[in-house]
């Protein structure tokens, strides 16, 4: 999910790289724990050369995503696929 919110703030996906514009793009990865109501998890979020990313679903710096459960079932209840998702 992050992966897409990344593809959304570059304005292209990991491999089209002749639609990219501008020239901020990808630069690897980072690991963070968060803990939530399935116990604690370590994820990997995407980065960006000029810092300007900043993830909606789970933001930086934050450690605790208490009600991701509910979150992710409120979004099927709405018709979303899980590709969507």
């Amino acid at each position: 999910m992050l992966d897409t919110e990344m593809e959304e703030h570059l304005g292209y996906s990991a491999n089209d790289r002749e639609s990219k514009k501008e020239a901020n793009s990808r630069n690897g990865k980072g690991t963070k724990k968060i803990r939530g109501d399935f116990g604690e998890l370590e994820i990997e979020t995407p980065r960006d050369r000029e810092g300007s990313f900043d993830p909606q679903l789970i933001k930086k710096r934050q450690k605790s995503v208490g009600d991701f459960t509910d979150k992710i079932i409120s979004l099927y209840a709405r018709g979303m696929t899980t590709r969507d998702i």
